[in-house]
């Protein structure tokens, strides 16, 4: 059974963690609330674009430029993985990760060569001691991702697939749906696959667009801008859906400390309770010794 010092040192150790959760938990709440107005401010430019996209490509042929034209054999794909730089945010990682690592099993069993891209050191020190290639690795970058280096991503996925050294890529990461809710999606960023014009979400601006220059040379510019857009959006979504789990991580993690301390408190009465019963009894079998003496 513990002593009273042991349960005192435990009652302890527990409420300096206590004090370490509750700190992580604010400072994850004001990183959310920063990178939640970034992506709520990013969202309407996003739903735009995929909306002219939309309609720009419903009215020309795929034939017109290569990122629309599906390969007859697809052997090699590739695939841009986001994950956590660092832990301490519940199951956030291990979804994205046990995700992705089913997916890449899935598509081996079917004869086809993966590649990586990784975003976030947990995914790179998962996946770097596995059997798939990683191409490029990106650790400690969120919050600091600015357009040029958008635009650096897409242009290396477009010359690898352009030079046929992939035939297909795709892209992870976590959607914010809510604060209790973020969840592992998977794209295919290129070939591109342009919505449908009726799929829109305002379908009251479905009317006719005038276009200058034509419509064939907008849709061949906004076509490596479109997975720009794509990339910039998921690096948004991926880091509010982990300050959001952290947070919420810590929040738990700060109420089973306070669980954790009362449960002590009372082993620690009762221990308390019990020496002092012990003593009492030391007394009156000494008395009544003493008596008979």
């Amino acid at each position: 059974m513990a002593t009273l010092k042991d349960i005192l040192r435990q009652i302890g150790a527990v409420k300096k963690t206590k004090q370490i959760t509750r700190a992580m938990n604010m400072v994850a709440a004001s990183k959310l609330r920063g990178a939640q107005a970034k992506m709520e401010s990013f969202e309407p430019y996003a739903s735009k674009f995929v909306e002219v996209l939309g309609n720009l490509a419903s009215g020309i042929e795929k034939d017109i430029h290569p990122l629309l034209i599906k390969k007859e054999s697809v052997s090699r794909i590739e695939i841009l993985h986001f994950s956590g730089d660092r832990g301490l945010c519940g199951s956030f990682n291990t979804n994205l990760i046990t995700r992705a690592e089913k997916w890449i099993k899935q598509q081996q069993a079917n004869g086809l060569q993966c590649s990586m891209t990784t975003v976030g050191k947990k995914g790179r020190d998962f996946f770097k001691k596995r059997d798939v290639k990683v191409i490029e690795s990106h650790v400690n970058i969120y919050g600091n991702v600015d357009i040029s280096f958008i635009n650096t991503m897409t242009n290396a996925f477009i010359g690898r697939y352009m030079a046929d050294e992939v035939d297909e890529v795709y892209m992870m990461y976590s959607r914010f749906i809510s604060m209790a809710r973020q969840e592992p999606t998977l794209i295919k960023l290129i070939p591109i696959e342009p919505p449908k014009a009726d799929e829109a979400e305002d379908k009251s601006a479905s009317a006719d667009y005038i276009y200058e220059p034509g419509p064939a040379e907008l849709l061949i510019e906004l076509l490596p801008k479109h997975i720009s857009v794509q990339i910039l959006n998921a690096f948004l979504q991926n880091e509010t859906s982990e300050h959001a789990a952290r947070m919420a991580a810590m929040d738990n993690a700060s109420k089973n400390c306070s669980e954790l301390i009362e449960n002590l408190t009372l082993a620690y009465n009762k221990a308390r309770q019990a020496a002092i019963t012990a003593e009492l009894m030391d007394i009156v079998g000494g008395a009544e010794a003493l008596k008979k003496a």
